[in-house]
């Protein structure tokens, strides 16, 4: 993970507001203190925080961990915000919520825009998934596109616009140690991270 990994580089308007628990929050932050647990989601020893889950709204509004909250195990609803809306080709993102999004934030809303049915994304970071995943030639982005740039998040939507499924498993060669995994449920996304996290280990 290199020392840029952690920190939000796309245009951010953030509006602060109360916290909130949609459907299914209880769900998602479960799935995230599991993510936790195996060392998939959280901080390295520079105190830099890494992967994130989210979980659909309304259209393709989400709710997102925030930026900066790698370190807990569990995480309170004033640890998540609201992503409003979001351009990948501008680089930008509007928010709401007591903390500001993930610097992932633009990741997630690519697979939301690309796949409708899609209704959880968790981004993980593993050396041993992201590695088995490579020497299997699961579905990938090219390595050109790099973590926080716009080209990241296209090429991730690209990249589900081409799997055309309901769910799917990506690496990210560009963003390294970086996976990502998404499907209708939060039940069914933890279970494909956690399907990759077997055959690594």
């Amino acid at each position: 993970m290199n020392s840029e990994e952690g920190y939000v580089k796309y245009t951010a308007e953030h509006s602060f507001a109360e916290a909130f628990k949609p459907p299914h929050w209880e769900e998602l932050s479960g799935a995230r203190t599991k993510l936790h647990q195996l060392g998939l989601v959280g901080e390295n020893s520079q105190g830099i925080g890494f992967g994130n889950v989210s979980l659909r709204l309304d259209g393709n509004e989400f709710l997102i961990s925030g930026t900066c909250t790698g370190g807990p195990p569990v995480l309170g609803a004033d640890k998540y915000c609201r992503i409003v809306s979001f351009d990948p080709e501008k680089n930008s993102v509007v928010s709401a919520g007591p903390v500001k999004p993930s610097a992932e934030s633009m990741t997630h809303g690519a697979v939301y825009q690309s796949c409708p049915k899609a209704n959880c994304v968790i981004h993980i970071h593993s050396r041993a998934v992201f590695d088995m995943m490579l020497q299997n030639n699961y579905p990938a982005t090219p390595k050109e596109a790099e973590y926080g740039t716009p080209e990241i998040a296209l090429a991730i939507g690209r990249c589900v616009q081409k799997l055309n499924e309901d769910e799917g498993q990506i690496v990210l060669p560009g963003h390294d140690e970086g996976v990502v995994a998404y499907s209708p449920s939060v039940e069914r996304t933890l279970a494909l991270i956690l399907d990759l996290y077997q055959k690594a280990n």
